[in-house]
């Protein structure tokens, strides 16, 4: 899923899992976004993704430990917005996660936060180990 390296808005960020580094990073994706003459709806479906891919992270991936580093990657072009985001926890299956639409499973706490970004973006990949995802949404 490599897309062609186009500068300038390529960037990335180490963040602490706190509310305030997720903000930060969101801001500078969605301002890409905006500068690029994204949609209305590309917004809305990016934001939505990476809020859920942090929140995975720091809740999934680190237990809710705020102080272990979540890695951040985003490059945006007039084509296509990529994500990757990188925590440091011994990851997951996602094929193990219920399907959030049984109706078995519409009353649990969680499990929907990979079909949100599923459903958000135009390509979601994990990597083997399940700690390492990249989304990306085309225009």
């Amino acid at each position: 899923m490599c897309l062609k390296n186009e500068q300038p808005y390529k960037q990335q960020r180490t963040i602490l899992g706190v509310r305030e580094s997720f903000d930060e990073v969101q801001e500078a994706v969605l301002t890409l976004m905006v500068d690029q003459q994204y949609s209305e709806h590309d917004l809305f479906s990016v934001r939505v993704a990476l809020e859920e891919a942090l929140a995975n992270a720091l809740l999934h991936g680190h237990s809710g430990d705020e102080e272990r580093e979540i890695e951040v990657h985003w490059h945006v072009t007039p084509a296509h917005v990529e994500i990757q985001v990188i925590d440091q926890g011994r990851g997951y299956d996602p094929e193990a996660i219920p399907d959030p639409t049984a109706t078995e499973n519409l009353t649990l706490p969680s499990g929907r936060g990979l079909a949100m970004i599923r459903a958000f973006m135009t390509e979601v990949e994990l990597n083997e180990r399940g700690n390492h995802l990249t989304m990306i949404r085309h225009k």
